[in-house]
């Protein structure tokens, strides 16, 4: 059952996203996710320095002079929004979780998928394959999408990105642009990973909280692993205890962007108390820069 809570909370990321894609949004996205193949048009008259290779021998046999086949973008495509639903996703240290953020980014890719006429899906992750929507368009699959993302109850707790990104990698033939939603803790995974991005236009969206990066001088704290369940309490009075804690933070996300890097993926860091906005619309420019 749909509550008036849940349908409120649609409405409002309906608003907001579809403002942002008319204002900001569909022209960047447009202009970097071009079509990827090729089909044919029609055919017409060889003309000079016409490439020889896309003579139509059978037309112009017919004619008894050179015809060409002419070929138009292949427009149509398909957004996949990967969006992990592990319980580290409900953590959120200012006013939204990053769950939250979640679903406002996949809204405002969604809605731009929608107004450029393309696809969108779904993969809802845990440590297994929650919910799987198959691509489509229109504006009340989007509605679904940003629902799903919202309510979705997940029956997993920790995070196995290996097993999604594999499943993926099968259920999704067609060269797809992928958003990886995450916060990207897990391991094990950078194999597949580089797989995927040969096949598909594969894009990580790292969803950060700041609170995970350092740890505040409060004394004993129990901490609980909010996907392990395992509790700890930990004196962050010591500050050899933070200064370890951000080092062990800080090495996991230099990993994070070498294994980017080096497998020519692009990846967006989102931080859940600041404005995302600026980043997805940065990181637009800087490959539209690149074509």
């Amino acid at each position: 059952m749909l509550t008036k809570e849940l349908l409120k909370q649609v409405r409002q990321i309906e608003i907001r996203t579809k403002g942002l894609v008319n204002q900001v949004f569909s022209g960047e996205y447009h202009s970097v996710f071009k079509g990827r193949g090729m089909e044919f048009s029609e055919v017409r008259e060889y003309q000079f320095g016409d490439d020889i290779r896309n003579i139509d021998w059978n037309v112009t046999a017919r004619f008894g002079h050179p015809f060409i086949k002419v070929f138009e973008e292949e427009r149509e495509l398909t957004v996949m929004l990967m969006i992990d639903m592990s319980g580290s996703l409900i953590f959120g240290s200012v006013n939204k979780t990053k769950q939250q953020i979640a679903a406002e980014i996949s809204a405002i890719l969604a809605f731009s998928a929608l107004k450029n006429n393309d696809k969108a899906g779904l993969v809802l992750f845990t440590d297994k394959i929650e919910k799987f929507v198959p691509p489509r368009k229109g504006r009340s699959h989007v509605l679904r999408i940003i629902r799903e993302v919202l309510s979705f109850e997940p029956e997993g707790k920790s995070t196995d990105m290996k097993a999604a990104l594999e499943y993926l990698n099968n259920a999704v033939k067609k060269r797809s642009i992928v958003f990886l939603l995450s916060d990207f803790m897990d391991s094990g995974y950078e194999k597949i990973l580089r797989i995927v991005g040969k096949r598909h236009d594969l894009i990580g969206i790292v969803l950060n909280d700041k609170r995970e990066d350092e740890i505040p001088p409060m004394g004993l704290v129990k901490f609980v692993d909010a996907e392990s369940g395992m509790e700890r309490w930990i004196d962050t009075a010591d500050r050899k205890t933070r200064f370890l804690f951000q080092q062990m933070r800080e090495k996991n996300k230099a990993d994070r962007k070498a294994l980017f890097l080096s497998s020519r993926l692009d990846s967006i860091e989102i931080q859940t108390g600041e404005d995302y906005i600026k980043p997805i619309v940065k990181f637009f420019r800087l490959r539209e820069g690149r074509w």
